[in-house]
């Protein structure tokens, strides 16, 4: 368990986050129950602290947080107990604990994750669905319809894969999947038991079909490996693979140059190879000569063994309850693979001993189609297979706040001669190679964050954070948000070194006048009434004052909230959570890239009804 100093440490580094809540401690309120509600339950994250006694500071300039003391900690501490008691449908017991910091009392509070048997845990007053309270990225959110499902079917001894499609016949089970099943199955071990068994017995035994009233209905185990096409599009609609082919480095949004996409539905058994084979297809390959061989030796650029365990941990881990497709998408420099779901094993311990499966059946029947392992190795393998191909590692980023996981695979050869070259721009810096590494990686793919750096430098948390904060105070890299959902982008410095002299200055820099709004390349084309209602902005107009003027800005074209806290003269963050936030709420806005929201080149538009 964390001291309130190293809580307090973390906070200045990584401001509130997914684990940790700052508060002021003057009084227990909703709002400090609330906090304890959402970390009770949210599933997989196993609780969280929240540190009493800190506030944000006014003036420091060094620390986001300063210490502002609780003046009766006896008292608090004594009410939380008693709340934590009385308000909830069930008794949640916090660990709660004190330390004077810089002279000052500050509380620390771990609250453990409930049992599973006991959520969802709710305020008994409110009652279900807007009692309960669930711990999205650094905020307590309430539980939605859905969310209490969830939380409920998660009281299941059993897991979700093994849930009996009701409406579901053997009908719907394909039986060409099943003949290639048993394919695969012989190929792996002739001597298999179940293959001498006939097809109903053998979905029996694989649990993919359940007796229910003397009737055999598919499972979700079943229907995602053995349904026919049709039967999947009508129970999982949106269980796709999705092969999308994008032009350069970046996700850009644009209807002139729309993306190529190849959309792939069936079962799983026979998806795999047809995703692999559409993969392979489109990564370039290298040749070379063998010593005394005349004929030249074709490898794709990035091994086969790697790209198969991807997409095989994608549509084994992923979560079937999200309805939302695996994307495969390919980019000039890498390929990225996203499925629903974060990765119930933390990231720091992938490629270690031991899978926690999300879909055990599905994960199973795979491993004895020597298709999958589930011994917690798939990563280790493409790590090690990359290193030898002489790649830059791949990078796993889990995303709770998005729920979803993130592959990426670099094309380039790490450290190669353009490699070497690029990084001569920044020789006064003192670069380690760690450091090398994340900003190699930060031109790439274009943004970078916590968790990946974690991958290529094995350190934890707040060692990366503070080589990415000496990284941004260098002018390398610029952070966007807070907390685990912070992350940065390669500032113009690092995109583009040549123009930049000695003293860190761009060229242009050095004959620009002072900024002046009017001048803005971000207003020069737009009409003169807008560009009068931004320059007739002050600091306390009414939050519907701006926000028309954003509207009417957005309805002109997308902007980034960069340019729309630039200007309308607020920072970003209050940009957002006072303007832009409500808005999109409101269906005023709407976001020009709805499937990545942190994407560093998200813009808002107008919404057109």
């Amino acid at each position: 368990m964390k001291s309130c100093a190293e809580l307090f440490e973390e906070l200045n580094i990584l401001d509130e986050h997914t684990r940790i809540e700052a508060k002021t401690g003057k009084e227990v309120g909703n709002s400090l129950m609330e906090t304890i509600c959402a970390y009770a339950n949210e599933p997989g994250l196993g609780g969280g602290y929240i540190l009493l006694g800190v506030k944000e500071c006014d003036n420091s300039l060094e620390e986001r947080y300063c210490i502002h003391g609780v003046k009766d900690p006896d008292k608090v501490l004594q009410e939380i107990a008693t709340q934590c008691t009385s308000r909830f449908n069930t008794i949640i017991r916090p660990s709660c604990f004190t330390e004077k910091i810089n002279g000052k009392t500050v509380i620390g509070i771990f609250v453990p994750e409930s049992p599973s048997g006991d959520k969802p845990v709710y305020f008994k007053k409110v009652g279900l669905p807007t009692g309960a309270y669930r711990r999205i990225g650094s905020t307590d959110q309430r539980c939605s319809s859905e969310d209490i499902e969830f939380l409920f079917q998660e009281r299941r001894s059993e897991p979700y894969d093994l849930t009996i499609i009701p409406y579901g016949t053997m009908d719907d089970i394909d039986p060409d999947a099943l003949q290639e099943y048993r394919r695969l199955r012989s190929d792996s071990d002739p001597e298999a038991e179940e293959l001498r068994l006939d097809d109903t017995n053998l979905l029996l035994s694989l649990h993919c079909i359940r007796d229910v009233n003397e009737v055999a209905r598919p499972t979700v185990s079943g229907i995602l490996l053995f349904g026919k096409k049709s039967s999947i599009r009508r129970i999982f609609a949106m269980n796709r693979l999705d092969y999308i082919r994008v032009e350069g480095r970046e996700w850009i949004s644009d209807p002139d140059h729309p993306f190529e996409t190849i959309e792939m539905q069936g079962p799983i058994i026979k998806l795999i190879s047809r995703a692999l084979a559409a993969v392979m297809d489109d990564i370039p390959t290298l040749f070379s000569f063998t010593n005394g061989d005349i004929q030249r030796h074709e490898e794709p650029r990035i091994p086969k063994r790697v790209i198969r365990e991807a997409l095989v941990n994608a549509l084994m881990h992923r979560s079937y309850r999200l309805h939302s497709p695996v994307q495969v998408i390919r980019y000039s420099n890498r390929i990225e693979i996203r499925n629903p779901g974060y990765s119930l094993k933390p990231v720091e311990k992938l490629g270690e001993p031991g899978s926690v499966p999300r879909n055990p059946t599905i994960a199973s029947i795979l491993h004895d189609t020597k298709q999958a392992e589930t011994k917690g190795s798939g990563i280790r393998v493409m790590r090690e297979f990359m290193a030898k191909a002489n790649l830059s590692a791949p990078t796993f980023d889990s995303q709770r706040e998005q729920d979803q996981f993130v592959a990426t695979f670099l094309l380039h050869h790490f450290l190669d001669c353009e490699d070497i070259s690029w990084l001569e721009f920044f020789k006064d810096e003192s670069l380690s190679d760690d450091e090398a590494r994340i900003l190699i990686h930060a031109r790439e793919v274009g943004v970078i964050n916590n968790a990946v750096c974690r991958e290529y430098t094995g350190l934890d948390t707040l060692g990366v954070s503070k080589i990415l904060k000496r990284l941004r105070n260098i002018g390398l890299l610029e952070q966007h948000a807070h907390g685990q959902a912070t992350y940065y982008t390669p500032t113009e410095k690092l995109k583009n070194p040549e123009t930049y002299d000695s003293s860190g200055l761009h060229a242009i820099e050095k004959t620009v006048p002072e900024f002046s709004l009017a001048d803005s390349s971000y207003l020069s084309q737009v009409p003169t009434e807008i560009r009068d209602s931004v320059e007739s902005l002050g600091k306390r107009n009414a939050p519907a004052e701006v926000q028309k003027v954003i509207e009417d800005l957005c309805d002109f074209r997308p902007f980034t909230l960069n340019e729309l806290a630039l200007i309308i003269n607020r920072t970003k963050k209050y940009s957002y959570e006072n303007y832009i936030k409500p808005m999109i709420i409101a269906g005023k806005l709407e976001l020009t890239i709805p499937s990545i929201p942190n994407s560093p080149h998200q813009a808002y538009k107008k919404r057109k009804i």
